[in-house]
């Protein structure tokens, strides 16, 4: 009897753990992982780069700690809402035309919850710049 008991005891922290922070009320200072949908531009030209371009990067579950990972190289972003970041391109994050890849990186928070992720990478979206 007492093994059943300790057995459906342990069974909530099994169901919380591992789950999106959003289901986990204990996840406290966690960080969503981001999620992109979209690059606007998704196409530019070179000489747009050579000027700076602003880039805003769509998507969801951005924090102002989210940064955009550019051809490999990590920019500072500004956070507009929870669905945009944005960020300037310039001809020293971009050296000339092709497709560059973009991702969104959110560094963990603070939390040391046991089953609570926190952070993460994005999938990669293509920039296009001709």
């Amino acid at each position: 009897m007492l093994s059943r008991l300790w057995l459906l005891a342990l069974v909530p922290l099994t169901l919380l753990a591992g789950c999106n922070n959003t289901l986990n009320p204990l996840c406290g200072s966690a960080r969503p992982k981001p999620l992109i949908a979209s690059l606007s531009p998704s196409t530019v030209t070179f000489a747009d780069v050579q000027n700076g371009v602003l880039l805003s990067v769509n998507g969801s579950e951005f924090v102002p700690a989210s940064e955009i990972v550019i051809n490999g190289k990590t920019l500072a972003a500004t956070a507009t809402s929870a669905n945009q970041l944005q960020v300037m391109l310039t001809t020293s994050v971009i050296s000339g035309p092709g497709s560059v890849p973009v991702k969104v990186v959110t560094p963990s928070g603070g939390t040391s919850d046991v089953g609570c992720s926190s952070g993460g990478t994005s999938s990669v979206l293509t920039l296009t710049v001709k």
